[in-house]
Parts: C-alpha cells; sequence; structure tokens
C-alpha cells in the first residue's frame, strides 16, 4: 500500500509513520512543520519507501501516482497550540479536511480522519459512547478545536454518503509518549517537564477533574486495526482506565523521584470535568484494547524526557 499522512512529523503521526512504514506500506508524510518537529522522522531518512513532502494541508494537494489510504492527522493538538492558532485550527479542520478528502476521493484511497475526544465537549454522559453528540461551548476559546474536529466528521461522513469514500474515523482520547513536546501545554509533558526541574508540579483546580491515558504504541496500534477494518462509524480509541489528574500527579512525582510539590491553579474555561472512553466498539469491532500498564508507558515517556532534558 501507498499512503500518504498529513501531520506526518506531529506526535502520532511521525508513530504512524513507523507503524505504516513496520507494516510494508510507502509513506509520504506532509507537515508544514507549524507544530510538527522534523526530529520525529529524522530516523526515516534514508528509508526507500519514505517521503517528506512540506506542505500546508490547507492549499491544494498535489500527489503524483497511486494513493492507497489517506491518514489525515494535521492539527495543532494542545490547548497552547489551538489558543494561539485559532484560525490555523479551523482553517486545517475544515479546508485541510476539505482537500485531503478531495484527493481520496480522485485517488480512489482509503481515508481516515484523526478526530478527538473533544467532539463530546464537557460531556454529560459518562463514559462516552460514540453514539453521545456531545456539550460544546462553539464559540468558547475551546471551541476552535472542538467545532473543526466536529465539522471534519460531517465533511467526512459527508464524502462517504454522497461521493462513496471509504472513510474511517477515529476518536482519539488523551495519548502520550515519546516524542510529545516539553512544553505544548498537555498534562502529560507539562507535569513530566517541572517534575524533572525540579518546579512546581502545576495542577489545575483541585485536581479532581478525570483523564484517561493512553500509551501510544497502543493507540497506534488501534488506528492501523480500523484503517484495515470495514468500521465506518466513529470508534473511540483511549485506555478506559480512568484517572483524577491529581493522582496522575502523584504517581508522576513517585516515578520521576522529584522533590517537587503540586501547586493549584484556577481551572480554564471549559475544561472537561470528566473524561472516559467507552472502548466497546472497539473492542468488537477490531479486537483491541490497550496493553500497556499506565507505570510502565509513563516510565518510558519519562526516560524520554530525560534524555532531551540532557540533549
Amino acid at each position: 500500500m501507498r499512503s500518504l499522512v498529513t501531520g506526518g512529523a506531529g506526535f502520532l503521526g511521525s508513530h504512524l509513520c513507523d507503524r505504516l512504514l513496520a507494516e510494508g506500506h510507502e509513506v509520504i508524510a506532509m507537515d508544514n512543520l507549524l507544530t510538527g518537529n522534523p526530529h520525529n522522522i529524522a530516523h526515516l531518512e534514508g528509508e526507500p519507501r519514505f517521503r517528506f513532502e512540506r506542505h500546508d494541508v490547507t492549499q491544494y494537494i498535489r500527489i503524483d501516482g497511486p494513493l492507497d489510504a489517506v491518514l489525515h492527522f494535521a492539527s495543532p493538538a494542545s490547548p497552547i497550540d489551538y489558543l494561539e492558532l485559532p484560525i490555523q485550527t479551523l482553517k486545517v479542520g475544515s479546508l485541510g479536511t476539505h482537500n485531503a478528502l478531495g484527493l481520496a476521493m480522485a485517488k480512489k484511497a482509503r481515508f481516515l480522519l484523526a478526530s478527538t475526544s473533544e467532539v463530546y465537549g464537557d460531556p454529560l454522559v459518562h463514559p462516552q459512547q460514540e453514539t453521545y453528540w456531545g456539550n460544546v461551548n462553539p464559540i468558547g476559546p475551546r471551541g476552535v478545536y472542538d467545532e473543526a474536529k466536529r465539522f471534519a466528521e460531517a465533511m467526512t461522513m459527508a464524502y462517504h454518503r454522497a461521493h462513496g469514500v471509504d472513510t474511517r474515523i477515529v476518536r482519539i482520547f488523551n495519548t502520550y509518549g515519546e516524542r510529545m513536546r516539553p512544553r505544548d501545554g498537555r498534562v502529560v509533558p507539562a507535569l513530566i517537564s517541572q517534575a524533572l526541574a525540579r518546579q512546581p508540579m502545576t495542577v489545575f483546580g483541585d485536581g479532581s477533574q478525570t483523564r484517561s491515558f493512553c500509551y501510544v504504541s497502543d493507540l497506534i496500534d488501534g488506528i492501523y486495526r480500523l484503517l484495515m477494518s470495514r468500521e465506518t462509524d466513529p470508534v473511540n480509541l483511549g485506555n478506559p482506565s480512568e484517572l483524577s489528574v491529581l493522582a496522575f500527579a502523584k504517581t508522576i512525582q513517585k516515578l520521576t523521584g522529584t522533590t517537587s510539590e503540586i501547586m493549584f491553579k484556577p481551572l480554564p474555561v471549559d475544561d472537561p470535568r470528566v473524561r472516559q472512553p467507552d472502548v466497546t466498539r472497539a473492542r468488537t469491532k477490531l479486537g483491541w484494547e490497550p496493553k500497556v500498564k499506565l507505570e510502565e508507558g509513563l516510565t518510558r515517556t519519562i526516560e524520554y524526557f530525560r534524555t532531551l532534558a540532557s540533549s
């Protein structure tokens, strides 16, 4: 198979490129490097089945030759990114998705959209099933990301229904692992970076809000299974083990051996109080569930951040 990964130099995109190559695909990674990092794919230089193209997918996408799959992962994905880049976030979710779908249609390729648990907003249903429509503030500061992804899902289903494009939608819950940026504003890199630097570890609110953390290799396995399946409805991928942010911070304290204390700050606007995926559909349709335990995945991630700090 010959596959295009938009956002291919990002955290998830680069891991996805690795998996596709391991499965025998020829891979084109496309990224404008707005939030992506060329170091994430530097190890693939010289790989004959891999090519990188620097391009903004909100502009027309041209790929010569056949394509079997288009995996659309281009988007700012952390609160700091999409609050600093609101217009770019909306454009990549709308124009970028439109262009990527148009390419898939022209090439008769399978299309996979990287959506997000943020489509559920601050959920009133817990845990979140794919049939839940969400509780989203469209004009709040987080709305630029939430609504960009909700629009992207609607556009994907429109191309599926109107043009017969073979589509997949994955709703990604909190994921962590190597290649995350230390200062991207997400809870895992923020807390680990603060702990390693012996700085106060920031917890927002009283820390009782919950998250469900999935290690990156588990997530990528689920995405590949979805790509190769026949499932066209959205599929949640994430770890259903729910943990409070405060308990998570204390786990990082223990694993790093830091002397950092936990510092509480006001809760950001529209910050979700709960976040836990119902992964029944992934289990039954894909035969998937996460395998890496939290402490194992965090230990690997902490070692990666230690390496960054010492380099």
